[in-house]
């Protein structure tokens, strides 16, 4: 029996899964961390973090399987959007740490590229639009703001790039990563943009000439490394790809229509396209596989589960030691607690805009607001009135994206840590419409990395793919009476933005 190994490099852990050629995980490990915070609305992290949890993780996999090395076929890693990528001098040490996707500090770089640059230009060649949640803005930041790191950075690597280089000692950016940064990538070409990466002030040779799809080999193991992981030397390791995208993948998503919501820290819905207009305010890339002809479309909510987990640690001590005292999950606590509470959450209302926004609000100085409290309300009223926020910003994209869609399948799948919840599923299925469906095994982008992996290797055949390893289950069904009651509140939630924006900038700039 041959395996492979999957990877997935998140916002919050790296995870790590051995499995076989017919999908069976042999042996999974994983690997906490915290984001670096260092002022509001900044989100840092050292890449030194990342490639230590890949080590830890990919050596306790190979111990636990107990499989010859030799049979281990190939690494795919998959990680979180590196935002501005990894400073990097010319012996690929990093300068400073990555401003990931979460960073929101690139306010006044997008102003200057939106009064500088031709953004007709930029919308159709990148198939992307302007924010600070785009890589290319948080490079302009690093050029800006810490000249001196930005004089020594000989490359600007997205996470699994620099992993990759480390196992392989070649250097290559997978072609989902390359699309993610927008404003420098140039989608129908497949290839960097000189035109605007000249406009932006970048030079050409801070981005990798190599550029691949995400199942193509980067290189071979080095001997090292192969010591280090109990690895064969030479072991081919893959270019890897974005996490949402590979989320996506594992899904089962290879075809146009397919549609997926990944719900960890943040929320991506994305749906495969072959074109892709900026306009229609979503993220597109090309997809980790087939990227040569696929596009992963995609919106999405900057917190969705950290706006759970900031509520939860903020206000909820009590259910926390209450879990400790019983064994429970404080999460099953809470839900146990907030079933009780009715669709609407009696009239409160959550803008889950903890960071600023992505689509289709774009707004990286917009605010998280409770709307509608009243003495009446409860601590469990808040918390599934979170719930419900993060479900009426999953529609807003889903309404932004049928826009661009040729078609949706009439059932959605959600991917993630929120797929845990039997309450949420059912709040997100009367809020969106769609019958919600979840995958049985609890791993996500780890396996689609896994699956392409074995592609790439030969264990399984184009056919496999798209018949995919996961197993989906349904998880509910929408109920009439509570979609009508959801699509009344959605209205109210769509026109909550656009009218508190002024106060939201007003309380930003206040605070800085």
């Amino acid at each position: 029996m041959d395996y492979v190994i999957g990877v997935d490099i998140g916002t919050q852990s790296t995870k790590a899964l051995l499995v076989d050629g017919e999908g069976a995980i042999v042996a999974q490990h994983s690997h906490g961390y915290k984001v670096d915070t260092p002022r509001p609305r900044w989100a840092e992290q050292w890449p030194q973090v990342w490639l230590q949890a890949v080590e830890q993780c990919v050596a306790g996999c190979v111990r636990s399987a107990g499989v010859a090395p030799e049979r281990i076929k190939g690494l795919c890693i998959s990680s979180l959007y590196g935002g501005s990528g990894i400073a990097v001098d010319a012996q690929i040490e990093p300068l400073h740490p990555c401003l990931i996707w979460m960073d929101r500090r690139a306010g006044e770089q997008v102003e200057w590229v939106r009064q500088h640059v031709d953004l007709q230009q930029l919308y159709a060649i990148t198939g992307n639009g302007v924010d600070s949640y785009y890589g290319f803005t948080k490079m302009l930041w690093l050029k800006q703001q810490r000249p001196e790191v930005w004089a020594r950075t000989r490359y600007l690597l997205p996470p699994n790039s620099y992993v990759n280089h480390c196992l392989t000692g070649e250097l290559a950016v997978d072609h989902s990563s390359a699309g993610n940064i927008g404003g420098v990538y140039d989608m129908a070409a497949r290839e960097w943009s000189r035109p605007m990466l000249e406009a932006l002030g970048i030079e050409p040779g801070l981005m990798p000439e190599r550029l691949l799809h995400s199942g193509e080999v980067v290189g071979g193991l080095l001997p090292a490394w192969a010591q280090r992981l109990g690895l064969a030397a030479g072991m081919p390791v893959l270019a890897g790809g974005v996490d949402a995208a590979m989320a996506t993948f594992a899904a089962g998503v290879t075809r146009a229509g397919n549609h997926v919501a990944m719900i960890g820290t943040s929320m991506c819905w994305g749906y495969l396209n072959q074109q892709v207009d900026a306009r229609h305010g979503l993220v597109s890339f090309p997809h980790v596989f087939n990227g040569a002809r696929d596009l992963y479309i995609f919106g999405g909510a900057i917190t969705a589960g950290a706006s759970v987990s900031w509520f939860r640690e903020q206000f909820c001590q009590a259910e926390a030691q209450q879990g400790r005292d019983s064994g429970e999950d404080s999460h099953v606590i809470l839900e146990r607690a907030a079933v009780q509470v009715p669709a609407g959450s009696d009239g409160l209302l959550f803008l889950p805009y903890l960071m600023g926004e992505r689509s289709p609000v774009w707004d990286d100085r917009a605010s998280g607001s409770f709307v509608g409290l009243s003495l009446y309300h409860s601590r469990i009223h808040l918390y599934r009135a979170v719930l419900e926020g993060v479900g009426f910003a999953l529609r807003h994209n889903i309404e932004a994206g049928q826009r661009g869609a040729q078609r949706l399948d009439r059932r959605l799948i959600v991917v993630g840590g929120a797929s845990h919840s039997d309450l949420w599923m059912q709040i997100i299925s009367d809020i969106t419409g769609y019958p919600v469906d979840t995958i049985v095994q609890e791993v996500e982008a780890a396996l689609g990395a896994a699956l392409l992996a074995a592609h790439s290797a030969g264990l399984v055949d184009e056919a496999q793919v798209h018949r995919g390893w996961v197993r989906l289950r349904p998880r509910a069904e929408p109920q009439a009476e509570r979609v009508a009651l959801y699509s009344r509140l959605y209205q109210d939630y769509v026109a909550l933005y656009p009218a508190l924006k002024p106060i939201m900038h007003d309380l930003q700039e206040a605070a800085s």
